[in-house]
């Protein structure tokens, strides 16, 4: 007798921004696609249109999905999968499909609206800090200095600035051999605007203040997470999540900060998904009972 055909599956990360949605159909084609958190009917309409047999459903605004998708017609139960086991889930896959399967300890940061910062070993995932810079910061910063709130917008600005016009460089500072560091690394972000005889806001291009923002963000985030790579043992760290997207200004900033203190950095290719994939897989009938909630 040949086997059972296998079912569609869909797993849901629906954030604060942004929902993110893994499907898997019938005859393993797998498809990923964004839509906005602000709506959920279209979000059960990507749903309801796979037939999935299993849904898997993680992030900040599984709660108020569930009931929706509860109501779509034929469709299964969703299972409520934890957070942070979707994302070392989803990131094992991802990396996988990257051809990176040789080490299962590292550093997992999700840069969403703010950053998490998880410990992955092996199958187990441990939220071991973060930080409230992130998308949420982009947004809020891109608002009031670019008067702009589109996320794309601010960053294809972004990579095509030059934040030298707006952030203080340690060769602003020092001579040359005064300090026992190199003179480009930043000594404060927005601090050339604030210095007597500093650019006024009128005369900054928005280019540049958007890479100054995407800046700010990532090298913090980078230091942190060296901190906390430091203080876990571990020496490589994986990047994700949907502040990423299309963002190399951003991807510059985290890789420079990783790189001099003696990081190895992964970015994770289609890492906005990675909560999105882990509920799809952790929804499986097999999925451990301490990986669900």
């Amino acid at each position: 007798m040949g086997s059972t055909p296998s079912q569609a599956a869909v797993g849901v990360d629906v954030g604060a921004t942004l929902a993110k949605i893994a499907v898997r159909q019938a005859d393993g084609r797998e498809e990923r696609l964004i839509l906005p958190a602000s709506e959920p009917s279209a979000v059960c309409g990507a749903v309801a249109g796979a037939k999935p047999e299993r849904i898997g459903l993680t992030g900040a605004g599984a709660t108020a999905l569930a009931p929706a998708l509860l109501d779509l017609p034929g469709a299964a139960e969703p299972v409520r999968v934890m957070e942070f086991a979707a994302w070392g889930a989803g990131a094992r896959e991802l990396l996988r499909e990257q051809g990176h399967v040789d080490d299962p300890h590292y550093l997992l940061v999700s840069l969403g609206t703010g950053t998490s910062v998880m410990h992955a070993d092996g199958i187990s995932i441990n939220r071991v800090g973060g930080t409230a810079l992130g998308g949420g910061t982009v947004l809020g910063l891109g608002s009031l200095l670019l008067g702009t709130r589109d996320f794309a917008e601010i960053t294809a600005l972004a990579a095509e600035g030059d934040r030298r016009s707006v952030d203080l460089f340690v060769s602003d500072i020092y001579r040359a051999g005064e300090i026992p560091l190199t003179g480009d690394i930043t000594a404060a972000n927005f601090g050339r605007v604030g210095r007597p005889g500093g650019p006024k806001p009128e005369e900054l291009e928005k280019r540049d203040l958007a890479q100054a923002i995407m800046t700010l963000v990532g090298q913090n985030v980078a230091l942190i997470c060296a901190t906390l790579a430091s203080s876990q043992g571990i020496r490589r760290v994986v990047f994700g999540g949907s502040t990423l997207l299309e963002n190399p200004a951003l991807a510059g900033a985290l890789e420079q900060v990783s790189t001099m203190v003696g990081l190895e950095t992964i970015f994770l290719e289609s890492g906005e998904f990675a909560g999105a994939v882990g509920a799809l897989h952790l929804a499986a009938p097999t999925t451990p009972k301490r990986a669900l909630v």
